[in-house]
């Protein structure tokens, strides 16, 4: 049986959903091409793994799986060149998951636009540009079984304002895509994992958060990553156009 080549962004942290998501996918059957921007977590993430990359791919390719990387900045906005790297390493992927982001917290107090452009030009412009290029290469490439998963955010968190608008045009171009894509073979879908522990969540925030999470536990990129797993399987192709809540039943949203 061919295994299929998914393209994940945002791979670049021991703890990240983005490594979760990659190790779940290569023990069930999935080649991968991994990107990361490790200047983005030194700066405005939570801190940078330079050296993650080189020994994570390797305990993927262990498990079976073809496997290539390479740093790309989404806001380049070179979705081809990305897409023809890709192609030439591994093949044409029928899968994409949108993991990589830009985030910084702005409240109604510190908002400019320059903040939002920045947060634009990852989650949105760069995002789609590459979605859309992705479209193009897997019609040309026959295949006929496709997932596009964007990873989302909301709530009312007043102090992500520029981030929660960004991640909301991923979720209100959704099921419009789904419905253009699924001509193809295309299913696409938005994932919300709510709360995760990735490296983030410091002691004082997670007794604050258990209490909202019903199974008395915040969720673990693992969580996250085993849904991922089933959506892009054979078994998954069938949930389309749906903003998806995969959270736990948290009840802060």
């Amino acid at each position: 049986m061919t295994r299929p080549l998914t393209l994940i962004t945002g791979v670049s942290r021991t703890q990240g959903i983005g490594a979760a998501i990659a190790r779940k996918l290569a023990t069930s059957g999935h080649d991968l091409y991994l990107t990361h921007w490790s200047p983005f977590d030194g700066t405005e993430g939570v801190g940078a793994e330079p050296d993650f990359i080189d020994g994570f791919v390797d305990e993927l390719r262990a498990s079976g799986a073809r496997v290539a990387h390479e740093a790309y900045d989404l806001a380049s906005g070179d979705a081809e060149g990305l897409l023809n790297r890709v192609e030439a390493a591994l093949g044409t992927p029928s899968r994409l998951i949108n993991n990589a982001t830009y985030e910084r917290h702005v409240s109604v107090d510190t908002f400019t636009t320059e903040t939002l452009r920045r947060h634009y030009l990852v989650n949105n412009e760069g995002t789609l540009g590459l979605t859309f290029a992705f479209i193009e290469r897997y019609k040309q490439a026959g295949h006929t079984d496709g997932r596009i998963l964007f990873m989302v955010s909301g709530g009312a968190d007043a102090s992500n304002l520029a981030y929660i608008a960004t991640k909301g045009m991923l979720i209100a171009i959704t099921p419009a895509l789904a419905n253009g894509a699924g001509q193809y073979g295309i299913s696409v879908n938005a994932l919300d994992p709510g709360p995760t522990d990735s490296g983030w969540i410091d002691d004082g925030l997670r007794q604050q958060l258990v209490p909202l999470f019903p199974h008395g536990r915040v969720g673990t990129p693992e969580d996250t990553a085993r849904y991922i797993a089933f959506l892009m399987g054979s078994d998954g192709a069938w949930v389309n156009g749906q903003h998806l809540h995969v959270d736990g039943g948290f009840v802060g949203r």
